[in-house]
């Protein structure tokens, strides 16, 4: 891992709550369910995992053995050994509908709210602040949409594209944030059913987002930001209906 992917990726893992062994264990399965450390990628040193996360080095050995009794993580003994990330299990459809069904249609409701003030704010402050390096971040991920062939694949191009925004925003609050968010919710905008959301139809709304933010269009690139969430979240609202009414009937 170089420098820069390191810097990058230490500002995504800060914790708000120093020394709990299970803030680590979720921010390390946050950045790895997003992609942000791929498969076979061997995670820094522990000494190096601890200064990022601001713990101790028994309070990360505690995460990394939890990490690994899940099969997230395998450790490698040796001259080259060390933590590396497992390949993905890309977690069912039934698995997803079933989590869909779990919640509430106010849960779904105050979730959006969260993710419109999350995803509107950083983005009207990415077209004050952002960089054309944060810009071709953003080219970089709605390519990656576009080339996606499996569902997870579209979920951490779609997730990452949101993340870089805040990442752009420069506010490391607003990037924990939509992490979050998007670990929570994010697997669940790809369920595949009919009248889901299309790859292209989400890849033409994101080319609109970036547009505007490189534009420094503030008003409309944080508009732009909320209807495209608003949009996401009111089919799971509807899809959740439909599933209801089907149990029902």
């Amino acid at each position: 891992m170089n420098e820069t992917t390191s810097a990058r990726t230490a500002t995504f893992m800060r914790l708000r709550q120093e020394g709990r062994t299970e803030e680590v264990v979720r921010r390390l399965i946050e950045v790895i369910d997003l992609g942000l450390f791929a498969e076979g990628e061997q995670l820094p040193s522990e000494n190096e995992l601890a200064m990022q996360f601001g713990v101790a080095t028994v309070t990360l050995r505690e995460a990394l053995a939890y990490l690994r009794e899940r099969g997230v993580i395998e450790t490698r003994r040796g001259r080259n050994g060390g933590s590396f990330v497992c390949p993905p299990v890309e977690i069912s459809e039934d698995l997803l509908f079933s989590r869909l069904s779990e919640m509430s249609a106010l849960e779904l409701r105050d979730l959006c709210d969260e993710h419109v003030a999350i995803s509107g704010a950083a983005a009207r402050l990415a077209a004050r602040r952002s960089s054309t390096e944060h810009h071709a971040r953003f080219e970089h991920y709605i390519k990656a949409l576009g080339e996606a062939t499996t569902r997870l694949e579209r979920r951490r191009a779609d997730a990452r594209f949101h993340i870089e925004i805040a990442v752009a925003a420069q506010s490391v609050r607003l990037t924990h944030a939509e992490m979050s968010l998007q670990a929570e919710i994010g697997e669940l905008l790809w369920i595949p059913v009919e009248g889901a959301q299309r790859p292209e139809a989400v890849q033409y709304e994101h080319r609109a987002i970036a547009d505007a933010i490189i534009a420094g269009d503030s008003n409309l690139a944080g508009a732009l930001a909320e209807a495209h969430v608003t949009r996401g979240i009111k089919r799971l609202i509807d899809l959740r209906l439909n599933l209801l009414a089907q149990e029902e009937g």
